[in-house]
């Protein structure tokens, strides 16, 4: 009897424990919850702050193409929106209110607005204003919506600003739209200097109408691609086209003393920039453009950035190849380092969302919310971070309306007054934007422990170069919950841990010192903390 009371108490004991650890939880309380004695199989982090990789220039996301209707909505919606993606604030519970984006990408649009139906873009929302005018004039209270979020951005901190181009404006190409015939270039040799003005002219613009600075001008924009099917606004470029406008537009920028650098060349995969790809004219951009060895060489131009951009689409399944493309790119990009003498070279991913049926593994039909799409986005971006080094990582769009995995944030069509959802891969971005911050430095950290470990486990490790902060990403992809230690080392200490699950949303839990750490199931975390 007595030993069946006292199995009885213990059981009352452990019920006990479990319902204030998930009601604490649920509550709020900021502690972290006890590691469960039937789960002690534990991974051990270990990081080493001194083997360091590429430094992180931003995060960040585009302003393409709802911003131009949600920056006229009430300003008490549009704000609520704009602090889920620039701010790096926190709420009443001391969990942050956004994702704190570190870059903005800016759609400068050729005109397709102003055509309307005439454009050939039939739906509405894909359509994008020009400043320039029919009559050569410049009218910068065009686009109002976009230069609201602009100087929303700009206040909540955001760093870096990417003016981007899908098409010149339609006055300027060769069928007088802002999409191509038959595969072709769309704009002509000989407005390429008439182009380069007007991205100057829109640099100036909008510092003036909206006090931002263009730091970057992406001029073309996948250029792999036809772009001869009119669901955008879109134009092919040969890798000596895209050579000859970038050496025009850098010499229109140094006329006009500005320091705004020219990016390139946004490939629509990433294995064009060191691979033909069965095209061998618009391929292998890395070397076309910063080899010096061939006529397409960009070397010298002051305002040519030393960075290669790329986008992960179609790239990112199964698991193996993904990896295995990603080292190419890494591989052929420190060749070029040590060859050219640009120990500067750089990539950024600069333009991802959810595309296509991945080999099976999820499909980008259709908006999902959950946590399946954001830990594929996740797992994406650790890819993109560890194996290609990428020093940025760009989202496509930061709002969307349709009914495909391409939004952080979703609107619908039918609701100009302001209804907007969150989506899970919003905060999974998070988990690295908000806390890996440009300046930071990727370090290297070993997994290791009793449990096995395998590709459901992704740890990535960064700290800031000018203090002592540490942020690690860790990526549960697996349906099991996990346990960690974060190393040996009396130096480390981590402090709070950020998840973002099915249940939270970034939700801050403090670490208690050389406590073991929970990994809930399908699961994305951050933990933070210092290195001395």
């Amino acid at each position: 009897m007595k030993q069946y009371l006292r199995v009885l108490i213990q059981c009352f004991l452990s019920l006990s424990t479990f319902v204030v650890t998930q009601t604490s939880a649920a509550w709020g309380d900021k502690a972290e919850p006890a590691v469960s004695d039937f789960n002690r199989d534990t991974l051990v982090i270990r990081v080493e702050p001194d083997s360091t990789f590429q430094v992180i220039d931003n995060f960040g996301a585009s302003d393409a193409w709802t911003c131009q209707y949600v920056g006229c909505w009430d300003d008490k919606v549009k704000n609520k929106i704009a602090d889920l993606l620039f701010s790096m604030g926190k709420n009443a519970s001391g969990d942050p209110k956004g994702i704190g984006l570190s870059a903005w990408r800016f759609n400068i649009g050729a005109g397709s607005g102003q055509q309307g139906e005439k454009s050939g873009i039939m739906d509405v929302w894909r359509r994008a204003e020009t400043f320039l005018q029919e009559n050569g004039m410049y009218d910068f209270n065009g686009a109002a919506g976009q230069t609201w979020f602009l100087r929303a951005a700009k206040r909540r901190g955001v760093s870096e600003f990417i003016g981007f181009c899908n098409s010149a404006p339609y006055m300027m190409t060769k069928n007088g739209l802002t999409f191509s015939t038959g595969g072709q270039t769309n704009l002509a040799p000989g407005q390429y200097g008439a182009f380069s003005d007007y991205l100057i002219k829109v640099v100036d613009g909008i510092k003036k109408k909206a006090g931002v600075d263009l730091d970057y001008i992406s001029p073309v924009n996948e250029p792999q691609w036809d772009w001869s099917d009119s669901s955008q606004e879109g134009s092919p470029y040969s890798n000596k086209e895209i050579a000859a406008l970038a050496k025009v537009l850098d010499a229109r920028l140094t006329k006009a003393g500005l320091k705004t650098k020219i990016s390139l060349a946004e490939a629509g995969q990433l294995n064009y920039l060191y691979e033909g790809a069965g095209k061998p004219q618009r391929g292998r951009q890395l070397q076309s453009f910063f080899s010096g060895n061939d006529s397409t060489s960009l070397l010298g131009l002051a305002h040519v950035d030393h960075c290669i951009t790329a986008h992960s689409y179609f790239t990112t399944s199964p698991f193996g190849e993904a990896i295995r493309q990603r080292q190419k790119l890494a591989d052929s990009l420190k060749v070029l380092q040590s060859h050219s003498g640009l120990k500067d070279l750089r990539y950024w991913m600069s333009e991802y969302c959810i595309l296509g049926d991945n080999f099976g593994e999820i499909n980008g039909a259709h908006r999902d919310l959950g946590m399946a799409p954001a830990l594929y986005v996740a797992k994406a971006i650790h890819m993109d971070l560890t194996y290609a080094e990428a020093s940025a990582w760009q989202w496509w769009l930061g709002i969307s309306a349709y009914d495909y995995k391409d939004g952080l944030i979703y609107v619908d069509k039918t609701q100009p007054t302001g209804k907007f959802y969150e989506s899970k891969m919003l905060w999974a971005l998070g988990n690295y934007s908000r806390f890996v911050r440009p300046g930071f430095i990727r370090i290297n950290s070993e997994v290791s422990g009793r449990a096995v470990t395998d590709s459901s486990i992704l740890v990535s490790s960064f700290k800031d170069r000018a203090s002592a902060k540490l942020a690690l990403v860790i990526v549960n992809l697996g349906n099991t919950p996990r346990v960690i230690s974060v190393g040996n080392d009396r130096h480390l200490r981590i402090r709070n841990k950020y998840v973002t699950s099915v249940n939270y949303n970034l939700k801050r839990f403090k670490i208690k010192r050389g406590r073991d750490i929970q990994l809930p199931s399908r699961s994305v975390i951050t933990l933070t903390g210092v290195y001395r």
